[in-house]
């Protein structure tokens, strides 16, 4: 079972497994259930993952939680008008010649994101007791996963992270109440097994993407989300629980494994 399938499993978990007493030691009295309001949290995992996969139209995912997913394809779709054979995209462009637009693209993904994590609460959602905002990424993990390691890489120069991490800073300040977050759910896999993945999902721009690529990129979600290595700049992050979930395995065939995994992201986003 991969990333994908166990979280859209999650979402087709009858309402009742969520209306229990008690869930995996916690009470439905505590977190979102204590007048605290609608809960955001934030996918986060290597490149290999396809996030929209989770959010197949599940009747558990109507009735209880919202999704709102920052779908790369809409850029990847997006033909550039100033590149000579004006048929790539800016991420093909971006692992072409990670110099000259690695900025350029980062930009371009932090500001998408921002909009999706400003979008208002739908209001029939914040009518319900349990209602969850789940983000494929953040803005967060823009900056200190994807656009630190730029700039460790080369791939972004001093002044270009100097003006990245400005700008960023005062965004996130001006509108810290509303990009708030309330926990992460890490999917944690190797690099090795990311890379599989990325080869069967077959994606045309990411055919050269390498295995060092990977493994910096998990070096940084290790840093962030699981050392508390990584210096953070704001402090609303600093608490912010984190659920690690392994899924380098195919559990497609380990039913108890599957359930002992969901039973883990019921407890954590209970508990919120």
């Amino acid at each position: 079972m991969t990333a994908g399938q166990l979280l859209r499993r999650l979402l087709r978990t009858p309402s009742s497994s969520m209306a229990q007493s008690r869930i995996g030691g916690v009470s439905p009295s505590r977190g979102m259930h204590a007048k605290r309001g609608p809960r955001k949290l934030s996918i986060e995992g290597n490149i290999e993952f396809s996030y929209r996969k989770v959010v197949l139209l599940s009747p558990y995912f109507w009735r209880h939680w919202l999704l709102l997913f920052f779908i790369l394809s809409n850029m990847r779709d997006k033909k550039m008008a100033y590149t000579a054979q004006n048929l790539a995209n800016l991420l093909d462009m971006m692992y072409q010649e990670p110099a000259r637009w690695s900025y350029t693209f980062q930009t371009c993904s932090f500001m998408s994101r921002l909009k999706v994590q400003l979008e208002p609460f739908p209001e029939k959602q914040l009518q319900s007791k349990k209602a969850v905002q789940i983000f494929e990424r953040s803005v967060y993990s823009d900056r200190y996963i994807f656009a630190k390691n730029l700039f460790e890489n080369g791939s972004l120069s001093d002044i270009e992270w100097h003006i990245y991490q400005d700008w960023h800073s005062f965004l996130l300040q001006e509108f810290a109440s509303r990009v708030k977050l309330h926990g992460f759910i890490y999917l944690q896999a190797t690099p090795q097994v990311c890379w599989k993945r990325l080869h069967h999902r077959a994606r045309e721009e990411e055919k050269g993407i390498e295995l060092a690529y990977l493994e910096q990129l998990h070096s940084q979600h290790e840093a962030w989300l699981v050392h508390k290595t990584t210096r953070l700049h704001f402090e609303a992050l600093l608490n912010i629980p984190v659920l690690v979930l392994d899924v380098n395995d195919d559990f497609s065939e380990e039913e108890t494994k599957q359930e002992e995994l969901l039973k883990k992201v019921n407890t954590f986003v209970n508990n919120l």
